[in-house]
């Protein structure tokens, strides 16, 4: 089968489109699925520079995100039949489960979930890794309920795009930082209720006006590097702070935290598939589940901006590696 293979760490000429052996079911609960689509994500291009998540497993594919029809079943498989059309997170890191980048990879049944039926392949391909890492942040780090108020950073991204959409749904009030008139008017076309340009505003004082000087309930942020703490001044006293980001706070950021007592949390979807934990992972098949409900329900759009082949890799990477696209980017396969 064709594959792209990170050779090694390093930039988009490590990754090379080559011809390797297709995966063969070994499990008796494993699923061969054909693959049409793989979604991208920044985690893949960090992925790319540092090799991989494990050491001295190379070369690799990546890719977290997939598509694809089955095409076989092992003998203990009841849940999916050939010809299902199917949707999930799996493999990519580099350790034993193969990314998406390639024809056909290996599932475990309990990880797949059947592709919505509104949406194409290469859309469906781009939702996993983004609804449970918005998910997760939202209501299982912060818990936010109706009625409270939250600030998504980066909300024309893959990830905030999402988030603006399940908050809403969830009856929250959202604001959300932007980096242009074009990128605010797209996410007041997902709900947003107030679009903060921090190229020309201030988020803190803003957020703080327009939150009566209280600040909001919940900072969602999805940017990283100095934007989580200076996020703890606009973050009501008990309020709530995730990042994706590693964070690193000066003692006077800190101390502001400490007197607000904020909650301050990480947030790493990956956690459950590094760690092996099979029943946090059935969880989060539940989630796509419910994604897919929401979804053909219409309650939540899926907007690809960028879909390129697996032999455009590098350019797909150097687009998600700006970090200036819209919406999502996704490599289609068939």
């Amino acid at each position: 089968m064709k594959a792209v293979m990170l050779t090694a760490a390093g930039g988009t000429e490590m990754l090379k489109l080559m011809q390797v052996p297709a995966p063969v079911l070994k499990d008796p609960l494993d699923v061969l699925v054909s693959l049409h689509a793989s979604g991208l994500n920044p985690v893949d291009y960090k992925l790319r520079r540092k090799g991989g998540y494990y050491s001295n497993r190379l070369p690799l594919i990546l890719g977290c995100d997939g598509a694809g029809v089955v095409r076989a079943i092992g003998e203990a498989v009841t849940k999916f039949k050939i010809g299902d059309e199917v949707f999930f997170f799996n493999g990519g890191m580099g350790g034993d489960e193969q990314g998406n980048y390639a024809e056909m990879t290996i599932v475990h049944q309990d990880y797949l979930v059947m592709k919505p039926k509104s949406l194409s392949m290469t859309d469906a391909a781009s939702v996993p890794l983004v609804w449970l890492t918005a998910w997760e942040a939202l209501f299982e780090r912060c818990s936010l309920r109706s009625g409270e108020t939250v600030l998504i950073h980066g909300g024309a991204g893959g990830v905030g795009y999402i988030a603006i959409q399940i908050a809403k749904h969830a009856g929250a009030v959202v604001l959300t930082t932007v980096s242009s008139p074009e990128k605010a008017e797209f996410a007041r076309s997902l709900g947003a209720d107030h679009c903060i340009n921090y190229k020309d505003e201030d988020f803190v004082n803003r957020a703080l006006a327009l939150t009566d000087g209280k600040g909001v309930d919940v900072v969602f942020d999805t940017v990283g590097g100095q934007v989580f703490a200076d996020s703890f001044p606009c973050t009501r006293i008990y309020g709530h702070l995730v990042t994706l980001d590693e964070v690193s706070t000066s003692k006077v950021e800190a101390a502001a935290a400490k007197l607000r007592n904020l909650t301050l949390s990480y947030e790493l979807m990956l956690t459950p598939m590094h760690f092996k934990m099979h029943a946090a992972r059935i969880h989060q098949t539940a989630l796509l589940a419910e994604a897919a409900q929401l979804i053909d329900a219409g309650h939540v759009k899926v907007i690809v901006k960028n879909i390129f082949g697996l032999d455009e890799i590098e350019q797909a990477h150097q687009v998600v590696e700006s970090g200036h696209s819209i919406g999502k980017t996704v490599i289609k396969i068939f």
